[in-house]
Formats: C-alpha cells, sequence, structure tokens
C-alpha cells in the first residue's frame, strides 16, 4: 500500500502495518532466533545452577568448590549475554530492514518487536540520539502491546516511556495503535 498524507504528516494504510506485523511474526519465529534465545536461556540456567552451587560449597566451608563454580558460573554469564546479544542485533536488524516490495519502513520508525527490555532501551536511545543529531521532530517506536510477553502484559513500551521521560521528551501513544509511542524529540 501508499502512504498518504494528512495534516502534513505522512500515514500509512492499515494493510501496510498488518504486513509489518506480519513479518515481526515470522521474525520473532525465525529458527535461527528461536535457536539463540533459547541456548541463551540454557546459558542463564547453567549459570544459576552453578552459583546456586557455589552458594551451598561456601555455606559448607568448601571455598575452592565455591569459587570454582563461581568462575564456571561466570563463564556461562558471558555466554548467556553474548548469545542474548546475537539474537537482539538479528531480530533487531531483521524487523528494520527496509525491504522493496515488501515492507516499507519509514525514516524515524525503530521496531524494536522481539528484543528484551535491556536492548530495545538500548536500541532506542541510540536512535533517539541520531534522529536528534539529524534534527528529526519525532520518532515513532513500534514497541508491542505486550501479547506475546509473560501474562500479556507490555515491558518495553513502559520501560520506554521512562526512558523519554528521563530525557524530558514528550511522548503519546498512537491513539489507533496500542504499541506505537511516537516521542517529540524537539
Amino acid at each position: 500500500m501508499m502512504p498518504y498524507q494528512e495534516d502534513g504528516r505522512e500515514w500509512w494504510t492499515k494493510c501496510e502495518g498488518d504486513r509489518n506485523l506480519e513479518q515481526n511474526q515470522i521474525n520473532q519465529n525465525n529458527e535461527h532466533y528461536v535457536a539463540l534465545r533459547a541456548e541463551a536461556a540454557r546459558e542463564g540456567d547453567l549459570m544459576a545452577q552453578c552459583y546456586r552451587q557455589g552458594h551451598e560449597a561456601y555455606q559448607k566451608g568448601q571455598r575452592a568448590l565455591a569459587k570454582q563454580l563461581s568462575e564456571k558460573g561466570s563463564g556461562h554469564k558471558r555466554k548467556m549475554e553474548r548469545l542474548n546479544v546475537e539474537a537482539g542485533a538479528w531480530i533487531f536488524r531483521e524487523n528494520n530492514l527496509v525491504r522493496l516490495y515488501d515492507i516499507v519502513r519509514k525514516p524515524g520508525e525503530l521496531d524494536l518487536h522481539g528484543l528484551y527490555v535491556k536492548e530495545a532501551v538500548m536500541y532506542a536511545e541510540d536512535a533517539i540520539e541520531k534522529a536528534q543529531r539529524r534534527g528529526d521532530l519525532e520518532m515513532r517506536l513500534l514497541v508491542g502491546k505486550g501479547l506475546h510477553s509473560d501474562g500479556h502484559v507490555a515491558k518495553i513500551k513502559p520501560a520506554l516511556e521512562e526512558l523519554v521521560k528521563r530525557r524530558s521528551l514528550p511522548a503519546d501513544v498512537d491513539p489507533g495503535n496500542a504499541g506505537l509511542l511516537i516521542v517529540r524529540l524537539r
């Protein structure tokens, strides 16, 4: 679908948004992405197990074993973080590609679906800073409605609302899309 002009701003038809949402779902179910997140979760479980066993060893006075388990847990933590960074970078890149004859991503629009809160905040901060340096008037952050989060509770949107509040930037939820945060940069 083509964009249309209203009030001097460019808007996209609902059909275009539906294609974006469909591509987000495809990306979030991509085998590579799912495998990275699953491996990161396994590393997180191993990390927690090592730290728990290390704590138990320390309580029993087995200081050398406790240190060894703590170091092993730290290794699992590093692997988990590396895998999550790789997964976050992959989903961010895929969701924000500009594709001809497919999804059209507008300048100043950032899709944060599929990211963990910490990752979404990092990408949003970077994008907001770049948009401000370019002199953009607003930034459109596709944060989702929390439909795929635990308990169907949005996690990214509240974190980004806090981010823009700390930066003293006014922001509103798009009246036609509760998963879209519009941030005014000036």
